[in-house]
């Protein structure tokens, strides 16, 4: 019998990131299992479905698109057997609340470093203030969890140098390999009147802290289009950049997730300049349609990608090493295209949940 579980989280639907996708993808499977798990988020546009609960909520001043909930438990979700906080602000309070009010097991876990986010969201002297009281609190929070879950390997040995003491156990994020698999990538580009030939991409958020125009200033030595999917705070500035740059750059806005696969495998190169990531999942969705990913040497992308089998690496702040990459990825396509292929079954969420389901026996017989 598997247990109830109450799952808090500081962002959800209608927002897509990796931690909406993770939590949405997650308890699908869970119920698909047999088990239940009621999902606790700020209220949105999103209308909710059977197991979904939205508290009052306000919008974040920081950080356009997000929104604050207040730490409210609802009363459908009070009589479960495991509380998971995906945040350890906001509603992620009120898991912590209901896991010492009903002396239940307190799962965390560990999506994004905060503190590192204080530098695009401040100035330099208030970021480091901010940061080290994020880092401080975040640390403070997991260290009141019976078991931490983070998706790198990298991750991990982050929260254990900075003092988490609570279990840390690895639990990757999955990706629904139902749906991300290669696709007509041809129609894509039909459909966008993207050119013939080979082409550079990425999708996602469009944040500060990505270093998105890292992309633009490879490419231009590069006599290869770049495209653009999604959107976020980050674009007007691109924009700029590509309009000041001599690359091929274009923009198509916020894609429908039905339409990623046929995004990715329309591209030759995944390009993912983000240093902040705590996993990846777009180059895992990437690397599962047959595309492989050239990225930053650092953070769990220093993990995600596996050199010379799913993608190349560059280090930090090396456009040039950042281009070569890119051009090697291009001649070697087809071979890095087989090997990505075969990555499907172990970075399956089916294989993520099976892990996390071990993680909640742990804690429940421990407890």
């Amino acid at each position: 019998m598997r247990p109830d579980v109450a799952v808090f989280t500081d962002t959800y639907l209608p927002t897509v990131n990796g931690v909406t996708y993770t939590i949405e993808t997650w308890s699908d499977r869970w119920r698909r299992r047999g088990g239940r798990m009621d999902v606790v988020y700020p209220k949105s546009d999103h209308a909710p479905r059977t197991g979904e609960y939205p508290v009052f909520s306000l919008p974040f001043p920081f950080y356009d698109g997000f929104h604050v909930g207040l730490p409210r438990v609802p009363s459908a979700v009070r009589d479960v057997d495991l509380v998971h906080s995906h945040t350890p602000f906001g509603v992620g309070l009120a898991g912590y609340r209901l896991s010492r009010r009903r002396d239940l097991p307190f799962v965390v876990s560990f999506h994004t470093p905060t503190s590192e986010y204080a530098d695009y969201l401040f100035d330099s002297r208030l970021a480091r203030v901010v940061s080290r009281a994020a880092n401080d609190y975040e640390t403070a929070y997991l260290n009141r969890a019976d078991h931490v879950v983070t998706p790198s390997q990298s991750a991990r040995a982050r929260l254990i140098e900075r003092g988490v003491t609570a279990p840390v156990t690895v639990v990757p994020n999955g990706i629904d390999v139902e749906r991300f698999a290669p696709a007509d990538g041809d129609a894509f580009r039909a459909k966008y009147d993207l050119p013939d030939g080979p082409l550079l991409g990425y999708t996602g958020r469009h944040g500060q802290e990505k270093r998105l125009q890292d992309v633009i200033a490879a490419a231009e030595g590069l006599d290869i289009p770049v495209v653009f999917g999604g959107d976020g705070p980050a674009r007007p500035m691109l924009e700029r950049r590509a309009a000041e740059s001599n690359a091929d750059v274009r923009f198509l806005g916020f894609l429908d997730r039905d339409e990623l696969p046929a995004f990715y495998s329309a591209l030759d190169v995944f390009a993912f300049p983000s240093p902040v990531e705590t996993q990846g999942l777009v180059a895992l969705e990437a690397n599962v349609c047959g595309t492989p990913v050239v990225g930053v040497n650092e953070g769990a992308l220093a993990d995600t990608i596996e050199e010379g089998s799913t993608g190349y690496h560059y280090q930090p702040g090396d456009v040039d090493g950042f281009r070569r990459a890119i051009e090697r990825a291009l001649d070697e396509r087809d071979r890095l295209r087989a090997s990505c292929l075969a990555t499907r079954e172990r970075v399956s969420v089916e294989h993520a949940v099976s892990v996390l389901e071990t993680v909640y026996s742990i804690v429940l017989e421990q407890s």
